[in-house]
């Protein structure tokens, strides 16, 4: 309990300078007497503290003497800060209590250490929710038929963050097989959901790089150049509302069967634009089929729906549907020779449903 005592004193009087022997007393819920004790113990410890008597006297540490007491390092208050850069303090309406507490922790940090802890802050954001979009958002867009990810390391574009530096990066978008090199000036980092982006501007525009795209990056000599008065947040909100407003290109019509619809609503929510019907027009609430109304920003994209089989049948446009005729046709082919004998003779369409089957539910 002593020992707890006399760091609770040393963080008081580095936090508020000279402190009355009475108000530490009560602070700690100990007597006056056993205050100066402590005072006396510290003194012999080594730790420059006085006593001044008389009526605006106290308590106080010798002028710039200031002691690591919290230990941390600077990475753990980068950590720190960056993990109350943006969270769930929000939602629980304890930002004015979070920022009070950053600053008493500012204030007790070691002073060489504050810089790059103020800096964490403004460098790297995480935002847990997910992306209120479409399954193509830059969150959860497959890397089409090349399912390859990119292997950079997530500390070159961390160095290149807190070095100021301008960034070469050779970045393979979505759907693409070649890499293309930009030079980029960068603002931060951002996990979103759990996946990193880097948030950087390219001529002078805000662009988004999701982390595991970037096959490369390298750190040139050329110091970054962001606009004037920007920060990380500021961007990253930006380009957020950019990509979770970005306007349908390709509306669908598909039906489920009921008993795949809930896993459904929880894989394609964000591509859905109202809730599940049944072929009747009532709410999804009986009958074998419920009907789902999507939208996807690129055709290709309705791809996606692959993953139920023959549970779901999209109805329109044409073209939709046709683009899932080639590809469940391509996967037919790939895998025919493995089929049983029984499968190939009953006729499965391009599709993957038999006509028989089509004309019994049609």
């Amino acid at each position: 309990m002593k020992s707890s005592r006399l760091l609770s004193i040393v963080l008081l009087l580095q936090t508020r300078g000279r402190v009355p022997a009475a108000e530490l007393a009560e602070r700690l819920e100990v007597s006056a007497r056993t205050v100066y004790r402590d005072i006396e113990a510290l003194s012999a410890a080594g730790v420059p503290v006085y006593a001044e008597r008389g009526r605006h006297g106290g308590i106080a540490l010798l002028p710039g003497f200031r002691t690591d007491v919290t230990g941390m390092t600077t990475d753990e208050a980068r950590a720190l800060f960056i993990l109350a850069a943006q969270g769930a303090h929000s939602a629980l309406g304890l930002d004015d209590a979070l920022r009070s507490a950053l600053q008493k922790v500012m204030a007790a940090l070691p002073a060489p250490h504050r810089p790059a802890a103020e800096l964490a802050g403004r460098r790297i954001l995480v935002d847990p929710d997910k992306w209120a979009t479409r399954p193509s958002s830059p969150a959860t867009m497959e890397d089409g038929a090349t399912g390859r990810r990119a292997t950079v390391d997530l500390d070159v574009l961390h160095t290149a963050v807190f070095a100021d530096l301008r960034l070469r990066i050779r970045y393979r978008h979505s759907g693409e097989t070649r890499l293309r090199t930009y030079t980029v000036d960068p603002y931060g980092l951002v996990a979103k959901a759990g996946t990193w982006y880097l948030v950087a501007d390219r001529r002078g525009r805000p662009q988004l790089f999701r982390a595991d795209r970037v096959a490369s990056a390298t750190l040139t000599e050329v110091p970054v150049r962001r606009r004037a008065g920007v920060e990380l947040a500021e961007v990253w909100q930006l380009l957020r509302r950019q990509v979770e407003h970005r306007p349908a290109e390709v509306r669908v019509t598909a039906r489920i069967r009921r008993d795949r619809l809930d896993l459904a609503v929880r894989i394609l929510g964000g591509a859905l634009t109202g809730p599940p019907r049944t072929d009747d027009g009532d709410e999804a609430g009986a009958g074998e089929w419920a009907t789902l109304d999507l939208a996807f920003p690129v055709l290709r994209a309705v791809r996606q729906l692959l993953q139920f089989g023959d549970s779901l049948e999209v109805l329109t446009p044409p073209e939709a549907r046709r683009v899932m005729a080639e590809a469940a046709a391509a996967l037919t082919t790939l895998y025919a020779a493995d089929a049983p004998s029984t499968v190939r003779a009953a006729g499965i369409s391009p599709a993957g449903r038999s006509a028989e089957a089509r004309s019994a539910t049609d």
